[in-house]
């Protein structure tokens, strides 16, 4: 488990951070640390506010309410501003230039810009350098964008569903790449995915948002050990409901039957009563709970927690975990 420098800013610290459209409230009080240095998975339903809350990390639009810092400065800092890099889901390049010129145009916009890396990344893909972006499959201008994004040299690299229109084995190639050079260089990287079985051998650090609030923050081993799994057979004195009596001395997060057995994720507060089965879930088991149980309770660890501010049923405002 990584533990960055009790001295080192946070890659990111939101406070109450929300963002209001005309249609309503896409994020509302936001409030985590991301600690520098993880590979964090951020995970939700579409509309649960995950782009933009990184968006505003990305300085790309403004908090309704509250404040959002990256590595203790604003996003709209020049210091920020250089030691960032945020790729879109939609991977915006100029359809007219050619690879060749998208890197050059890379390097003539970042002092950092690392050439050698960023032509790698585009040679590892066969990507001729003079053929024109709009000519490239969509494959072939990820790699494209990627390059981009990690030829600058980020300090803190944001990726928005950066490998959904890859084939499995194009996926696999850039994800060795990325934890190659976040282990490296020691960038932090916010991930969004919908991959939730990818995420498990990558992320070492998690947010879960729905409904525009946090419901899951942490490092992901204690996310993971501070939960257990429980199936058996239901018995003649469960409740109308269907819950056994042994387990409402827990918080639940999950409970589902399926004739006489049932399966539940729960937070124990002390021994699991009865000869259930019970075990660790792995992340995606985890994931797919609280995803399913958007009113579960959140869960805030320690080191996602900003002292001081107490969290709630929103994702803010009640004790955290």
């Amino acid at each position: 488990m990584y533990v960055a420098a009790p001295s080192q800013e946070p890659a990111i610290e939101a406070h109450g951070v929300g963002r209001n459209y005309r249609r309503g409230w896409a994020l509302r009080d936001c409030s985590f640390r991301l600690p520098a240095g993880r590979i964090c998975g951020l995970v939700g339903p579409n509309g649960a506010g995950k782009t933009t809350l990184m968006a505003i990390a990305a300085n790309l639009l403004h908090p309704t309410e509250g404040t959002l810092k990256v590595f203790g400065a604003s996003p709209e800092s020049v210091e920020t501003r250089r030691r960032t890099a945020f790729l879109a889901q939609e991977k915006p390049l100029f359809r007219r230039f050619s690879v060749a010129e998208t890197l050059r145009m890379g390097r003539e916009l970042n002092p950092g810009w690392d050439q050698r890396a960023a032509e790698n990344i585009v040679r590892a893909g066969n990507v001729p350098l003079e053929a024109k972006i709009g000519t490239l499959s969509g494959g072939q201008r990820t790699r494209v964008a990627f390059a981009l994004a990690f030829g600058k040299r980020p300090d803190l690299l944001m990726l928005d569903e950066p490998m959904s229109d890859l084939d499995p084995l194009v996926r696999h190639e850039l994800m060795d790449t990325l934890m190659a050079e976040a282990a490296q260089h020691g960038t932090t990287v916010l991930m969004s995915s919908h991959m939730l079985s990818e995420l498990e051998n990558v992320c070492d650090f998690l947010l879960v948002m729905s409904t525009g609030g946090l419901r899951l923050a942490g490092d992901v081993d204690e996310l993971r050990s501070a939960h257990l799994l429980v199936h058996g057979a239901r018995s003649a004195g469960d409740s109308v409901q269907g819950l056994p009596a042994e387990l409402t001395a827990h918080t639940l997060v999950e409970y589902r039957t399926s004739g006489g057995q049932f399966n539940a994720l729960i937070r124990p507060t002390g021994p699991v009563a009865r000869q259930w089965q019970a075990d660790a879930p792995n992340l995606e088991e985890l994931l797919l709970s609280y995803l399913r149980c958007p009113d579960a309770p959140p869960m805030i660890t320690t080191q996602a927690r900003i002292p001081g501010q107490v969290y709630g049923s929103h994702g803010s405002k009640t004790v955290a975990a």
